[in-house]
């Protein structure tokens, strides 16, 4: 006989103690650590690294494409890298590489908690699905900023109606 105690196994995935390979960009832009995404975006454990790579990708493709047309001439007059074109340094590093990572984190983030809505919930669940539709509106935001502060343009566009 038991003592009446039985457990259920979790439904959350085990963590994986494997560090994440770093996913390797087109060459042009930078690679993306997932390790270091993780973390400035505060991405829990809860969400494994097929799911987080597949956002990263996912991310790394929608703001390729809005920069497209900003990288050509650059590409075309021999700049061989997001690194190489003329900015100024911030920490050691280009602010348009620091742009860029944080328009992919951005984006990476309102992916996945718009697709797993449990994932940027307490674990009490005391948050409300409209804190989270606000989330993803805000982390938008915040890669669409980047991107903007990167083309040099203004964060707001006005029109006449």
């Amino acid at each position: 006989m038991s003592g009446g105690f039985n457990c259920n196994p979790s439904i959350i995935p085990a963590i994986d103690a494997t560090p994440e390979a770093v996913i390797t960009n087109d060459g042009w832009f930078p690679d993306v650590d997932p390790a270091l995404l993780r973390l400035q975006v505060r991405i829990r454990d809860s969400v494994t690294p097929e799911r987080l790579r597949e956002a990263i990708l996912g991310a790394m493709i929608s703001i390729g494409n809005v920069l497209a047309a900003w990288r050509l001439p650059l590409e075309m007059s021999g700049i061989a890298s997001l690194a190489d074109v003329p900015a100024a340094q911030l920490g050691g590093e280009s602010r348009l590489v620091l742009l860029y990572r944080r328009a992919i984190a951005a984006q990476t983030k309102a992916d996945l908690v718009e697709r797993y809505r449990d994932m940027d919930l307490t674990g009490a669940g005391q948050r409300q699905v409209g804190d989270l539709d606000q989330s993803v509106e805000e982390l938008r935001r915040d890669a669409t900023h980047a991107v903007r502060d990167m083309l040099g343009r203004t964060r707001t566009d006005v029109e006449l109606i």
